[in-house]
Order: C-alpha cells, then sequence, then structure tokens
C-alpha cells in the first residue's frame, strides 16, 4: 500500500509517518510537507534512510503539483494532516488559514477523485481535524461526533470548512473519507509556541510565562503518541463516512496544568519549589478564546477499542524529559537554525 501523509515534518505528522513507517514494512510512506516554520525534518530523522519511507517536498496549495504527485505514485490513501495550527496566528493571517487548511485540502481531494475515481482498488482519505471546529462549552458537557459546529476563531473556521469538504466530496463524488477530530497534543517535538513547550522553554531560560485572562481556560489533552496509535486503529478499522474524536478523558484548567508543569519543572531542574510558578504572568485575554474544550471520547473507545496508554501527569513528565535531554533541538527551532537542516537538500522558503 502507497500513503500519502501530508504534513509529515510537522509535530502530529512526524509521529504518524513513524508510527507506519515502523509498523508497515509493506507500506510505503510518502511524506509530502511544504516545510514551514513548524516543518522540521529533524522530527523524522530516524526513519529517513528506511527503504518503505520518501519525502517530498511540496505545498499542497500547489494544485499542479498535487495532481502531478498522484499521477507519478499512485497513492492509494491519504491521511492528511498538514495544516496551519496555531488561533493567535490565525488571527493575525486569517488568509494564510484559508489558503492552507481549505484551498489545500480542496486540492487534496480534487486529485483523490480525479485519480481513484475509476479505479478498482481500496481508497480512503482520511482527514484529521481538531475540536475546536464545535467552538465553545459552558461548564458541563462534551462535544460528541454529532455536535453542531461553532467555530469561534479564523483557525477553527478553516478546519471546520476544509471538514465540511471532506463530507460534500463524500457525498457528492463517493468519495471513501474518515473524519477524526481531537483535542490539545502534547508531547515530543511539539514547536514551542504551543503552550507546553513554551512554558518549559521559558522557565529553563527563566523568562516570563505568559498566561492569557484569568488563565481559567479548560481544554483536554492528548499524548501525541495516543493521537498515533489512535489514526493508525482508525485507519485500519475505522468505518467510512464516520467521524471520531479522540480525546484525552483528561480535562484541565490552563492555571492548573501550568502550576503542575511548574512544580515538575523545579523537580526536574533541581530548583526550590515555587521558583517557575513565580514566572507565571497574567496578561490581556485573546479575542475569541473559547472557555472549554471537552471530548467525548467514547464512540473509538467502545467500538475500535481505543484508549489513552499514558495518565497527563505521566505524559507531562516523558514530555518534559524529552525536552530537558534534546536541548540542542529546541535551542535549533527556537533560534531558526533548524531551517538549515537539509539545506543543500530541500529548498526551505520563508
Amino acid at each position: 500500500m502507497k500513503i500519502l501523509i501530508t504534513g509529515g515534518a510537522g509535530f502530529i505528522g512526524s509521529h504518524v509517518v513513524r508510527t507506519f513507517v515502523n509498523k508497515y514494512a509493506n507500506y510505503h510512506i510518502y511524506n509530502l510537507d511544504a516545510l514551514t516554520y513548524a516543518g522540521n525534518l529533524e522530527n523524522i530523522k530516524d526513519v529517513e534512510d528506511c527503504d518503505n519511507y520518501t519525502f517530498l517536498k511540496g505545498d499542497i496549495n500547489d494544485a499542479d503539483l498535487i495532481d502531478s504527485l498522484f499521477k507519478k505514485y499512485d497513492f492509494d490513501a491519504v491521511i492528511h494532516l498538514a495544516a496551519e495550527s496555531h488561533v493567535d496566528r490565525s488571527i493575525s493571517d486569517p488568509l494564510a488559514f484559508v489558503r492552507t487548511n481549505i484551498i489545500g485540502t480542496v486540492n487534496l481531494l480534487n486529485a483523490s477523485v480525479k485519480y481513484w475515481k475509476d479505479s478498482s482498488k481500496k481508497h480512503l482519505f482520511y482527514h484529521i481535524s481538531t475540536d475546536e471546529v464545535y467552538g465553545t462549552l459552558g461548564e458541563t458537557g462534551l462535544f460528541t461526533e454529532t455536535t453542531s459546529y461553532d467555530p469561534n476563531s479564523p483557525y477553527s473556521a478553516s478546519k471546520a470548512g476544509s471538514d465540511h469538504f471532506v463530507r460534500a466530496y463524500g457525498e457528492t463524488y463517493k468519495l471513501p473519507y474518515i473524519v477524526t477530530n481531537c483535542s490539545n497534543n502534547y508531547g515530543p517535538n511539539q514547536f514551542p509556541e504551543k503552550l507546553i513547550p513554551l512554558f518549559i522553554n521559558n522557565i529553563v531560560n527563566k523568562k516570563p510565562l505568559p498566561v492569557y485572562g484569568d488563565g481559567k481556560f479548560t481544554r483536554d489533552w492528548l499524548f501525541v503518541e495516543d493521537h498515533a496509535a489512535a489514526i493508525d486503529l482508525v485507519f485500519h478499522k475505522g468505518l467510512e463516512k464516520e467521524t471520531y474524536n479522540i480525546g484525552g478523558f483528561n480535562e484541565w484548567q490552563n492555571i492548573d496544568l501550568i502550576k503542575l508543569l511548574c512544580k515538575i519543572m523545579d523537580e526536574k531542574l533541581g530548583q526550590e519549589a515555587g521558583t517557575s510558578e513565580a514566572l507565571i504572568t497574567y496578561i490581556t485575554d485573546r479575542p475569541g478564546h473559547d472557555r472549554r474544550y471537552a471530548i467525548d471520547a467514547t464512540k473509538i473507545n467502545t467500538e475500535l477499542g481505543w484508549k489513552p496508554s499514558v495518565t497527563f501527569e505521566e505524559g507531562l513528565a516523558k514530555t518534559i524529559d524529552w525536552y530537558l535531554d534534546n536541548k540542542e533541538w529546541l535551542e535549533n527551532v527556537t533560534s531558526g537554525n533548524y531551517r538549515d537542516y537539509y539545506q543543500n537538500m530541500y529548498k526551505i522558503d520563508s
């Protein structure tokens, strides 16, 4: 089987690529990534020489390129992770999110329909999305697969649009598809604009820990390796035209998570208790900040047998250990030096 994984040099994508390359020697994995700021080939350096792996430098916004890749490699399936994903960036540049998350997805859908419509082989377009498409919750309740969409940021609106296009192509063109919506991921290799790696890096460098508003924003947290395992399971066992919510059964208010992170960091760094917590700085809340997300992952648990393998405390400790053990990776990313990686092999656009 030949599988195209988009965004495979990014955070979640690199873990999915690694899972499929290492687990399925009879598959050939093609990793398509534009290597923009969050794409880092160091994330998947351990599989770059594997016989069943090929890296393809390219942008899903380039419809002609996508068409040529489908024609050349005759992909059997697509696992689509490539996306602009940071809410703050979507507020300052919403069009970038429209281009990548919506138009880029439609380019992939068009190529899939074109090259699969007359094929007798089994195909699948697997689209990975976010719980943010559902909007915000009150103090109670959970997002289910039937929750109405109500996005509140340019990022979540762009992901909601891409979800709708995938389902529309399934109905209009009979494209076989699956959609999953996940909660907040954390773990190794995450670009340090996100909360957990940003705060780990700031604590190491004794910089302020900026907390939006009162810090009482609730999120469900999912360890990235558990998410990769869920994607593997859904790809192989999920039913076509179905949606599966993937969550960690793990709600935390931001401020409580941050204080736990500070406590563990003080222990890991041999610092006096409270040292890291003293860096917390409350800042003005961002626009359209959803108060609470919480995933009901009952469906994937009962129908496919998936559940998280680690508690949040275990996953957070593993994550902190990874960043402390990989300070060179973190320094390369925060300094921008990672963009020199493979500079002679791939032209990296700014």
